[in-house]
């Protein structure tokens, strides 16, 4: 299986603190990767240096090319992002945010097509925002921009998307719905990388990375006993990893 994304010697400082210390990884291409790990363990930092997004030592690979070698609007093709607590402008609307996910898509000077019509409208179906299309993101609850975000994120189709704490601000059912939605990307052929706190959805991924001081613990599918360990064990042991009615369920520890 060939590596979307890898990292070797990869190191970051954010003011002053080293956030990211020497990690080498594999990403494998097509399938879902979770990075957990408790608050401070440089889950976002190396999901923002994987895409671009923060300085960095040490070498980042899509496909084999070296991520700094790639020009702007290629990697755009190539990579989508969902960052934490994105700020958008109150005033636009909906349909005008997720639109934004198709601009490396468009010339310089060109207009939206009728293409980039059809996929910003699936994306929004999907996330069920299409009926808000036209309010503005002022109007939304927290919880409502975040889905909005995720469709202009879903919008640029991208082979590869990164996305960190995906799930903030939403219910539990649309929770559900975005593992849903990781599902049907999968299927496609999409490589997805998501930061989660939610340790029981991140236990659906494929394939899980476990982060404690800046450094990957442990690297393992996410069905694998040995990565529900190294999870415990990163959490100082006080939740325990449990299989109840056919899944893997987070429990708190035994008293």
């Amino acid at each position: 299986m060939t590596a979307a994304l890898q990292t070797q010697q990869l190191s970051a400082t954010l003011g002053g603190r080293q956030v990211l210390n020497n990690i080498d990884l594999a990403i494998d291409s097509g399938r879902w990767t979770c990075v957990v790990g408790p608050n401070g363990a440089g889950k976002s930092s190396l999901l923002k240096a994987m895409a671009g997004l923060l300085p960095h030592s040490g070498q980042v690979f899509w496909h084999g090319q070296p991520l700094a070698s790639l020009t702007r609007q290629f990697k755009a093709l190539q990579l989508s992002w969902l960052g934490q607590g994105e700020a958008s402008s109150l005033d636009l609307r909906v349909w005008d945010v997720a639109m934004l996910g198709r601009l490396p898509h468009q010339s310089w000077w060109g207009s939206p097509q009728a293409k980039d019509a059809q996929m910003v409208e699936a994306a929004l179906r999907a996330t069920q925002a299409w009926d808000w299309r036209e309010r503005t993101l002022g109007e939304l609850s927290g919880g409502e921009r975040q889905r909005v975000l995720l469709a202009r994120a879903m919008a640029g189709n991208a082979p590869t998307l990164l996305m960190d704490e995906p799930l903030a601000n939403l219910d539990p059912p649309h929770q559900v719905d975005w593992l849903e939605q990781v599902h049907c990307l999968l299927a496609q052929g999409t490589t997805v990388v998501s930061v989660l706190h939610e340790i029981g959805m991140a236990l659906h991924a494929d394939d899980i990375v476990v982060m404690c001081g800046g450094e990957v613990v442990h690297h393992g599918a996410g069905q694998d006993v040995a990565t529900h360990a190294a999870i415990e064990s990163v959490f100082g042991h006080r939740i325990r990893i449990h299989a109840l009615d056919g899944q893997w369920v987070v429990l708190p520890r035994k008293a």
